[in-house]
């Protein structure tokens, strides 16, 4: 499988592209492009093979609270908003589940985030982990974040995980070592 990661386009066909999961596909069909090309506030990059779609990932920046780091963590940076790129959506078509489309995908976010550090500042990746996918990102190194009392109380799921951008680093220099596998 010869598999190119890019940027959306607006002339991406996003129509056929299902995963199983109802709110990533509507978020995809509907807002990807919203928020890229007309409202800036996010930027996805697609999986495709001979222009088919088999996966996306969306990121954005945005902070964490350094209370909210591992402490750890916190001994190593400064007492104040830190600087992060956050995983908001990925998706792999089902047709392309198990054949390393969200690898493929999570590296392209890993080679962001160090883009981001050189350009602006970032200190590590952070994403909201459903349940079903904590493992997936528990086994490049994420860690849940430390959420301070009560500031998930309306929303139990998903779990925020982060991963330190010397992990980020890590973790791309082990996934050109081996074959992908998700």
């Amino acid at each position: 499988m010869a598999i190119e990661v890019r940027l959306l386009r607006e002339k991406d066909n996003r129509s056929s592209f299902q995963s199983g999961d109802d709110q990533l596909d509507l978020f995809f069909h509907r807002y990807a492009g919203q928020n890229q090309f007309r409202h800036h506030i996010g930027t996805t990059y697609i999986a495709v093979e001979r222009e088919i779609i088999l996966g996306f990932a969306t990121v954005t920046v945005g902070h964490v609270e350094i209370e909210n780091i591992s402490r750890g963590l916190r001994k190593k940076l400064p007492d104040y908003p830190l600087p992060i790129l956050r995983l908001a959506r990925l998706a792999v078509d089902r047709n392309a589940q198990g054949k390393g489309v969200g690898e493929h995908l999570t590296r392209t976010v890993f080679s962001v985030a160090i883009e981001l550090r050189d350009k602006v500042g970032c200190v590590g990746v952070v994403v909201d982990a459903k349940p079903a996918a904590e493992n997936y990102y528990s086994r490049y190194g994420f860690v849940e974040l430390e959420v301070i009392e009560g500031a998930l109380e309306e929303r139990p799921a998903p779990k925020p995980m982060f991963l330190p951008l010397s992990a980020v680093i890590q973790a791309l220099r082990t996934a050109g070592r081996r074959t992908p596998s998700s």
